[in-house]
């Protein structure tokens, strides 16, 4: 197996448009913290979404869950790691982890699921279609389930 890749984990500063009336950072946009972390995850590991797109490759999300466990205020920096917790060529779940990057306290933690599609909407193995996204998938995907060995997660 390749050498793992030290991926950087995403950091977001909360916004004061993404706070409710009570100060807390609205529910709805640690989703969206999901989706940005995503991208960024992509792209260190060398092919983003635009890469994907321009391959004619699809990726819907097909669920979302997220737990919050304690608040994020405005102007909190937070640090969002993820890890692949599925794959098999045709489907990718992913898991997040939302911490306080000042304390490393657990505010959220999250899951997305996703599929693949051609531009017809059809299902797509990229085992089979585009071997490269198969293979970035499938080496993060080997990485934490090697890693899972070495240390607990909380995932």
């Amino acid at each position: 197996m390749k050498q793992k890749k030290e991926i950087r984990p995403y950091t977001h500063r909360a916004q004061y448009y993404e706070t409710d009336q009570m100060g807390f950072v609205h529910h709805s946009n640690y989703i969206r913290w999901f989706e940005e972390a995503r991208c960024d995850f992509m792209e260190q590991m060398g092919m983003g979404y635009r890469e994907m797109e321009e391959a004619g490759i699809l990726s819907p999300v097909l669920a979302v869950q997220c737990e919050y466990k304690a608040s994020v205020y405005f102007r909190d920096v937070v640090e969002i790691r993820l890890k692949i917790k599925a794959y098999n060529g045709i489907k990718l779940t992913i898991g997040y982890e939302i911490t306080d990057q000042a304390t490393g306290e657990l505010r959220t933690t999250g899951e997305t699921r996703h599929c693949f599609l051609d531009r017809q909407g059809k299902l797509l193995s990229l085992k089979r279609a585009h071997a490269a996204f198969h293979q970035m998938f499938l080496l993060a995907y080997g990485w934490e389930q090697e890693a899972e060995g070495e240390k607990e997660s909380r995932f």
